[in-house]
Formats: structure tokens, sequence, C-alpha cells
């Protein structure tokens, strides 16, 4: 009788077990994260190393330096595949950026990808300075407190009306958690089809959002690399938006990142830059502001340096623009 019942537990015990993980549901925010059933409730955490998981919250975006780092040990364990960059892209000869990050889910200043080699980067986890050694300082995590979003639609054959485009970009925001106090500036540019958002995190505005993390999410959406599981009702989907009884689809996804100090590069260690998958654009304040004017083909007025987020990181290009 014994034995039967031993039997019975060796069986059902595994059913059991196995219907709960069934019931756990995915991470909404998160499709990479592993959610398991534990005292009674579903625990979800993203792996980051082969040692090492952080818990992550199903309800908020998941920090992006724990996303990259998720990223690369996938890479590494050869999880999955990597997509082909988009065609406007380049293979990155800067190698591939495992972040430091701090317990919280922010970047480290410095960085060093696993070896002797470092750099600084600012709160966005974009390199700022040249490449050194590790005796290379980085005192302080400079703040990245601006952000301007631009994105570029498909064409689309009707007239667009920019106050409702207006209003379904700060929708499809709102889906990526960005508090729409941070939206300081909208601007469409009709005859290119660009869509330009400036987000200032400024302090007055008593949110959580992470612009950082919000913008590489939604870069990576665009993209076509989305990091939400399917069942997560995001507003900007692969195909595009809700616009005016169509859809809205988009071609590119730019951010400029503004630092609250200049970056510090000296010009005889800069290479041709190099663009993997997105392209991310720096500008430094200068004299305390930076006005962004965006036209067809240049930004004027600024000192910009590039990268690439996501799967790669880029070799850096500071670029002096003529005025």
């Amino acid at each position: 009788m014994r034995v039967l019942a031993w039997l019975l537990l060796v069986v059902l015990v595994p059913a059991t077990l196995a219907q709960q993980l069934e019931d756990c549901p995915v991470c909404a925010t998160n499709q990479f994260a592993k959610c398991v059933p534990r005292d009674g409730s579903c625990v979800c955490t993203l792996q980051l190393t082969d040692d090492d998981s952080k818990p992550v919250n199903c309800n908020a975006l998941t920090r992006k330096c724990w996303m990259m780092k998720n990223e690369m040990f996938k890479l590494k364990n050869k999880i999955g595949t990597r997509r082909k960059p988009t065609e406007h892209a380049m293979l990155d000869n800067d190698g591939i950026y495992d972040p430091d990050c701090t317990s919280d889910g922010s970047f480290h200043a410095k960085q060093c990808n696993g070896t002797t080699t470092c750099w600084c980067v600012n709160s966005a986890g974009v390199r700022r300075t040249d490449k050194g050694d590790k005796d290379i300082l980085c005192p302080e995590l400079v703040t990245t407190f601006w952000f301007q979003i631009q994105l570029r639609h498909k064409p689309i054959n009707k007239e667009v009306d920019e106050a409702e485009l207006k209003k379904v970009i700060k929708e499809a925001l709102a889906a990526y958690q960005v508090d729409p106090g941070y939206i300081d500036k909208f601007e469409y540019l009709k005859e290119d089809r660009f869509i330009l958002v400036d987000l200032i995190q400024n302090k007055t505005v008593q949110s959580e959002s992470d612009l950082a993390t919000a913008a590489y999410y939604l870069e990576k959406d665009v993209k076509g690399n989305t990091l939400f599981s399917n069942t997560y009702n995001r507003s900007i989907l692969d195909d595009g938006i809700p616009f005016d009884g169509d859809k809205l689809s988009f071609e590119e996804a730019y951010v400029y990142y503004i630092d609250s100090k200049n970056p510090e590069f000296s010009m005889k260690r800069v290479t041709p830059g190099i663009i993997a998958v997105i392209v991310v654009v720096c500008l430094a304040i200068i004299a305390g502001l930076v006005v962004l004017f965006v036209t067809r083909r240049k930004a004027a007025k600024a000192h910009i340096y590039q990268k690439a987020e996501g799967r790669e990181l880029d070799e850096i290009q500071k670029q002096q623009l003529t005025t």
C-alpha cells in the first residue's frame, strides 16, 4: 500500500508542478523573463549571467542595463538568433557591449566589457570618452536628461492631421510608460515624414519613468526586436500604430541623447563611425544649451557622437559640424 502511495506521489507531483507552471502567466513587459510559482505567487526573474538572475517587476519596463546584459548572456550561450541588421546598418567592429550594472539596474560610470579596455558612459549607457585601460577615471555617472525621439513613418495616402498625430504619439509613448509631464515638445516635418518628440526628465514630475529604458524599448519595438511579450497591449507594434482609421507604420527610429556635461573625446582617437541596428546620437551641452535643428539631412551647430544600442556597441563617431 505504501509503495502504491509513493508511486502516485511520484506521478502526481510533477504533473501538479507542470500545471502550476502553465498557470503562471508570462511577464508582459519582458518576454525574456522566466516566471515560476513560489510561495503561492509567481516570481519572475531575468538571467544576466550563468550565476546571476534578477527579479523583475512585470508591471514596469526592465532597466536598460539589465536588458543589454541579458542579451549578451543569450548571445554567449547561443540562445535564440541574432537578427540581420537593417539595410542602413553596418557591422560594428567595436565588439559586443556587455555592461556592468548596479544592483538596481543602472549603469556603472566605468565600463570594460569584461576586458582590460575601459571607457566612461552616461546614465543611458552611451560611451562618452575615448577608450583606455583599467586606470581610466570615471568619477561620476553623467546624467542624460534630454531625449529627442525621432521617428520616420512610411508614406501614407492621406493628409496627416498634425493634432491627431500628436495625440496618437502621446498615447503610444504612454505604452512605454513615459510620463506625459516629460513631453516637452512635439514637431512634425511633413515633407520628410519625421516625427520629433523632445523628452526632458525634469525634477518637477513625480514619476518612476526611466526615459533611457523607455527609448530603448521603443527602438527595439520599431526595429522588430520587441522586448515585450505577445500579451502586452502596447501602442507601437511592428506594423504600426492606429491612426485615423488606418495604421501608421515606421521605417526608422532614432534617439538623440543630450548629457548634462560635454563628452570627452580626443579627435585623434576617433575613427569612422560604425552603425549597428539603430543609430543613437549623443549631443553635448555647449555653453549651457544646445538647440537641435533637424532637417532632411543635417543637424547643425552641435558636437555629436554616434553609437548603436541593442545587440551591439557601436564604434563612436564624433563629428565637428560647421556653423
